[in-house]
């Protein structure tokens, strides 16, 4: 495996990240440590949370993640060779969210505090905030780059009009500008990134992380029918995926699995590795077996037929709604 740039932050990583979205949800503290240590084990160094990871469960109150990571790097002296990536601005109490200078200073400390670092490697707006300037929220994150707190920023759902604009007020006034955008991208979930922010990217060379890069755990093939969707923690979110298009990717993943001697999930997952532009797709593993599958992606590689078959079964057609996580 070769690093790959995060823009022009002088930050290298693996096609990988390690998703913190279930430490703290549906992997407990031990079992959180014994994947992380999996996972630098394997060689691998980009690991990506949110403070407000994961205040949706009953009795969390957000921050769950980012303090799992912070005893485990804690613990294993792993902090230097690892990249931490977490986000700011996401709702996590009354008064507790967006983009303000005030704001985000405070949640950086509360950050730092929760991952035991000294700095947090990039620093993302987990959302657009229409109500602040952006040059209130730039001037925040030049305080704490300034300060050492932060060595790098990117942008996590954003349009590609906000992102161009934050990018030419960073140009203009001589704020850091963000170096990443992390993005809903898949096989299934193609048409936004592709037609709008793939470009911007390309041109300015930002690094890009992909989220529900599984789509939600369809892509894996578990959910083909309504009656597979029956009692599962993820029905919702994977419902609108079981479309004519939706199973006609899965045709082709399974094709490509049985030629590679591979699996669907690990398919669609070096098929994003392998997509011009991506730096690295997000996935998450709550037990090892299926963290094996994410490193084996890191090792498949698709040949040309493969991936036109792929790019072939997943060609969108037209516009779908895009979700934010």
């Amino acid at each position: 495996m070769r690093k790959r740039e995060i823009g022009n932050s002088g930050l290298r990583v693996y096609p990988l990240a390690f998703g913190g979205n279930v430490f703290g949800w549906t992997v407990d503290e031990k079992s959180s440590f014994r994947l992380l240590d999996a996972f630098s084990a394997a060689g691998l160094n980009l690991i990506d949370t949110a403070d407000s990871y994961s205040k949706w469960v009953p009795g969390n109150r957000g921050g769950e993640s980012e303090t799992i990571i912070g005893k485990w790097l804690k613990q294993g002296n792993n902090r230097k060779k690892m990249i931490i990536a977490t986000k700011v601005g996401s709702e996590i109490g009354p008064g507790e969210k967006g983009l303000s200078k005030a704001y985000i200073l405070r949640a950086a400390e509360r950050s730092l505090q929760r991952l035991q670092t000294d700095y947090i490697d990039l620093y993302q707006s987990h959302f657009d905030d229409p109500d602040t300037p952006i040059e209130e929220t730039l001037e925040a994150y030049e305080i704490l780059i300034q300060q050492g707190k932060v060595r790098a920023i990117g942008a996590s759902n954003y349009t590609a009009e906000r992102l161009s604009k934050a990018l030419t007020i960073s140009t203009q006034f001589g704020y850091p500008g963000y170096q990443s955008l992390q993005t809903l991208y898949n096989l299934y979930d193609r048409e936004d990134y592709e037609t709008e922010l793939a470009p911007l990217c390309k041109k300015k060379g930002l690094a890009v992380l992909t989220y529900f890069s599984l789509a939600s755990g369809f892509l894996t093939g578990k959910y083909r029918t309504e009656e597979s969707l029956a009692g599962r923690d993820r029905a919702e979110m994977v419902r609108h995926y079981v479309t004519e298009r939706g199973l006609r990717i899965l045709a082709g993943l399974d094709q490509v699995a049985r030629q590679l001697d591979s699996k669907p999930a690990i398919v669609a997952l070096a098929w994003l590795i392998a997509r011009p532009g991506i730096t690295a797709p997000i996935a998450s593993a709550t037990n090892l077996d299926q963290l094996n599958d994410l490193l084996a992606a890191t090792r498949l590689k698709l040949d040309r037929s493969s991936k036109k078959l792929l790019d072939e079964a997943s060609a969108f057609r037209k516009s779908a709604s895009r979700r934010l996580k």
